[in-house]
Formats: C-alpha cells, sequence, structure tokens
C-alpha cells in the first residue's frame, strides 16, 4: 500500500517586529513622571503603569531600571540643548558673553522649572554607566560652555577648560541651592539675577562698558 503524502509543513509564524511605540511610551511616561513627581517616584513599575503596560513590559527595550532612567534623562539634556540653542540664536549679534548669559538662564530656568528631571540627568550613577550614550549628549553642552568662554576672554591665562568647569560648578551650586530654597535664607531674596552678574564677574571679568 502506497505511503500517503505528507502534509505540507506550517511555515512558521513571522517575527513580529519590535513594539517601537511601546519605548517611546515608556520614556514619554517617565518624562511625564519625573516632571510631577520627582525622581523618587521613577519605579518600573509606576512608569510601566502609566504606559499602560505589565510591570515585565520594560525589559523589551530596557533590561536594567539604569537604563530606562538613562534614557528619560536622555530626553531631559536634549531639552536643554535646545533651549540653549534657540536663547543663543535669540542674542542676535551678541558676543561670546551676551552668549554665555543667555546660556546661563536657560540652565537655571530649567533647574528651576524642571527640577526633578534637572536631579535625574546629573545623578552620578547615570552619567558614569554610560548607557544610551548620555554622556555623548550632555557633554556637547559643557563643551559649548567651553568653547564660548574661550572666546569670551582669548587673552587668559587659565585653560578655557578649566575656566568653563569652574563657571559651571558656581551655575550649578546657584541651581541646587535656588532650587532648594537656601538663597533666600543665605541672601534675604529669591532673586538669582545678582547672584549670576556676581558669577559672570567672577569667572569671566567685568563687562565692557557700552559706547
Amino acid at each position: 500500500m502506497p505511503a500517503e503524502p505528507m502534509p505540507p509543513a506550517t511555515p512558521p509564524a513571522p517575527t513580529p517586529p519590535p513594539d517601537t511605540g511601546l519605548r517611546e511610551r515608556l520614556v514619554r511616561a517617565g518624562v511625564e513622571l519625573v516632571d510631577a513627581e520627582g525622581v523618587q517616584a521613577l519605579s518600573l513599575r509606576e512608569i510601566a503603569r502609566r504606559a499602560g503596560v505589565s510591570h515585565g513590559a520594560p525589559r523589551r527595550h530596557f533590561p536594567t531600571h539604569l537604563d530606562l532612567l538613562s534614557a528619560i534623562a536622555h530626553e531631559g539634556f536634549r531639552e536643554l540643548g535646545a533651549r540653549v540653542a534657540r536663547a543663543e540664536a535669540d542674542t542676535g549679534e551678541g558676543g561670546a558673553r551676551a552668549r554665555i548669559e543667555a546660556l546661563a538662564r536657560v540652565y537655571l530656568d530649567f533647574a528651576r522649572s524642571r527640577s526633578g528631571m534637572y536631579e535625574l540627568m546629573f545623578r552620578h550613577d547615570l552619567l558614569e554607566s554610560g548607557r544610551l550614550g548620555l554622556r555623548d549628549t550632555s557633554l556637547p553642552l559643557f563643551a559649548r560652555l567651553g568653547a564660548l568662554v574661550a572666546e569670551a576672554r582669548p587673552d587668559a591665562a587659565t585653560d578655557p577648560a578649566i575656566a568653563a568647569g569652574a563657571l559651571w560648578a558656581n551655575l550649578h551650586g546657584i541651581a541646587q541651592l535656588w532650587r532648594w530654597g537656601s538663597l533666600s535664607l543665605a541672601t534675604g531674596a529669591d532673586d538669582v539675577r545678582p547672584l549670576l552678574a556676581a558669577a559672570l564677574r567672577a569667572h569671566l571679568g567685568p563687562p565692557e562698558p557700552t559706547r
């Protein structure tokens, strides 16, 4: 008796494409959460809940909690960079000092208006981890400040990178104290403009007199 023909093999089910929309939803949910409730609220479970997925779903795109936090911080640096670029463009024909002042004002405003994101962006463990090229996003901002400092004080003996680092440290300290409400206790006022002007004078010298 002849053997019955074998039924045709069932082709394997196609592999579904990765859900790139899920990644975007998770990052967006994290950005909204850190802005609303701060860094301490950024648990994997809560981000997943806000994104409308199971608590295990983030692992499809972010193997660790640190990877997801880095992606959220990346959005903060992207936004800060965009604000700095707009502020520089708005200075028009202003020189390097005017552009540094614009950058500094943006930096301080970002730290105050998006304090949770600001805190996340400068977490040491995220920057040190090197995940998702976070340092590649943050370092260009510092490089831009260094270039402007070099342009503003071409004859200074101090290495522009050192001078820029000192200025940034000063700005970062002002931002932190302003966020914490400590400036009003120490100075009796909540206005950072005099402190910013003093920081610029200390690191860039007095402004050139207007003609």
